[in-house]
């Protein structure tokens, strides 16, 4: 055969990939490749070292006796290709936990042969998702799964709070109601927070937690110096785990916040003029530490905080978890089994907690099971907001000042007149100097208050803004309805 009659490399390597892999594109314009049959996709462009598709389709030319091509041959493909997929049909791709048709869910197992679990509003079961309705993205931090024990009559459950040390019975129902979260991918969750002694083992149960949805690879990190990093890890994974926090920086708390209920970040591409790429990301996310400080409002509203106690019999490393992998089967099963059983049935949503998702959650969990965890989550709100009272100097001299105020009255001043009544009244002696971070001027006093707006008003006091022909002011209303600390002390 001439030169001339030879078919160019490109055009056999682009024929070859057509042949057995399917190409499409997701929303921010990113081509990925799907062997034909199998529900994992990679990105073209990838150079990971999870496996990148440049280097499955140089084996797979090579395996089935195409020959072995060079950079430019590949190069060329590939763009190719890749060019041809930007005209194909938008479709998204997912992490460990994915929507299905008919109102399914998917969770990854991380096997290689692609099986994945299958939840639906009558069970659960194992099967490899066609690649039109789910498509699974693989990174170094998704580990892999065992096969899920059916029928286990709640027996894993059981076995996941003994190994854990939770210090009470609701504590315990709570870490259910997060997990069970895990398993949902349109609902945001809010972090748990595992507190308690030195020596009760937070870390460990935080690895306990994270490991029935990341798999035995999946392992707690230590929290990234910057806002950055902290992305990076999020976007790569499932479930975020962040050990050892002893203080929270304003950044990493607003950071924090958008982890939990969802963000979008844009940044410009590498290697282009005006070209960016966009990062959307809304994970699970968990925390450990003795005590992180001071909470912000905002961050308040998004923990869960599940309390651990000493263990009283202390065991080696080796056979906690040699006993945890072997129960891990039954532990996800039984985890699946409560899933089915708690989205068959309906409850309402309560609308006076911020995370409404995961409060609903807990109402369908109770109506299920009889468990009592919207009443926990509720009690772990409110005292929540009394961590974030004793830690805000200008909270606690508002409630002082509406103390003052009748029960349904209120009292309506502007900003710098609220500062300096406040101000006053922290400073009732006069040798008593404000303390540092007090709003210096009557902008940052109502910044400030905006911010606390949630914390008060589940004490009773609401703070509202306005305008007259006067001009703007700030007006401290005291509620007729006792708050929900003082409601549960009448009983």
């Amino acid at each position: 055969m001439s030169e001339d009659e030879k078919t160019p490399a490109r055009e056999v390597i682009a024929d070859y990939a057509q042949a057995h892999f399917r190409y499409f594109r997701t929303a921010d314009g990113t081509v990925y490749a799907q062997r034909k049959g199998h529900p994992v996709a990679r990105p073209i462009r990838s150079q990971g070292t999870t496996g990148s598709h440049r280097q499955e389709l140089m084996v797979g030319l090579f395996r089935d006796g195409r020959g072995v091509f060079n950079g430019t041959a590949l190069k060329e493909a590939l763009d190719l290709i890749e060019a041809l997929a930007l005209s194909e049909d938008v479709q998204p791709v997912h992490i460990r936990v994915a929507p299905g048709f008919d109102g399914a869910t998917w969770l990854d197992l991380g096997r290689n042969d692609g099986q994945s679990v299958r939840i639906h509003p009558t069970g659960w079961d194992i099967a490899i998702p066609d690649p039109r309705e789910v498509c699974w993205r693989r990174t170094q931090l998704t580990g892999e799964l065992p096969l899920p024990v059916k029928d286990t009559d709640s027996k894993g459950i059981d076995l996941l709070l003994r190994l854990c040390n939770f210090a009470t019975a609701e504590t315990e129902c709570l870490a259910i109601a997060w997990l069970l979260g895990c398993l949902e991918p349109s609902v945001p969750v809010p972090a748990p927070f595992l507190t308690g002694p030195q020596g009760a083992g937070k870390s460990t149960g935080g690895r306990m937690l994270v490991r029935v949805i990341e798999g035995m690879s999946g392992d707690l990190r230590r929290a990234p110096k910057d806002e950055e990093n902290l992305i990076a890890a999020v976007a790569a994974g499932w479930v975020t785990a962040l050990d050892n926090l002893s203080h929270m920086t304003p950044d990493l708390s607003d950071a924090m916040c958008c982890i939990v209920t969802g963000i979008e970040n844009v940044k410009r591409a590498l290697f282009t003029d005006g070209d960016v790429y966009r990062v959307g990301y809304r994970r699970p996310l968990l925390l450990t530490g003795i005590d992180v400080g001071v909470i912000r409002p905002d961050l308040a509203e998004r923990l869960l905080p599940l309390r651990l106690e000493r263990p009283k019999v202390r065991r080696t490393e080796a056979e906690l978890w040699a006993e945890y992998a072997e129960a891990l089967p039954v532990v996800l099963g039984s985890l699946l089994d409560l899933a089915v059983k708690v989205r068959a049935v309906k409850a309402e949503t309560p609308t006076d907690l911020r995370m409404a998702d995961f409060a609903r959650l807990c109402a369908q969990l109770d109506a299920a099971t009889g468990l009592g965890a919207l009443t926990a989550y509720r009690a772990s709100v409110d005292d929540l907001n009394d961590d974030v009272i004793e830690g805000d100097l200008l909270a606690q001299t508002v409630l002082k000042h509406a103390d003052t105020i009748e029960p349904g009255g209120a009292q309506r001043m502007t900003s710098t007149e609220w500062l300096h009544c406040l101000s006053r009244l922290y400073s009732s002696d006069e040798l008593r100097a404000l303390p540092k971070g007090w709003p210096t001027t009557g902008k940052v006093l109502s910044d400030r208050l905006k911010r606390l707006q949630p914390t008060l008003a589940a004490r009773g006091v609401l703070i509202d803004t306005g305008r007259t022909y006067e001009g703007r002011y700030l007006e401290m209303t005291r509620t007729t309805t006792p708050p929900p600390h003082e409601q549960e002390q009448a009983f």
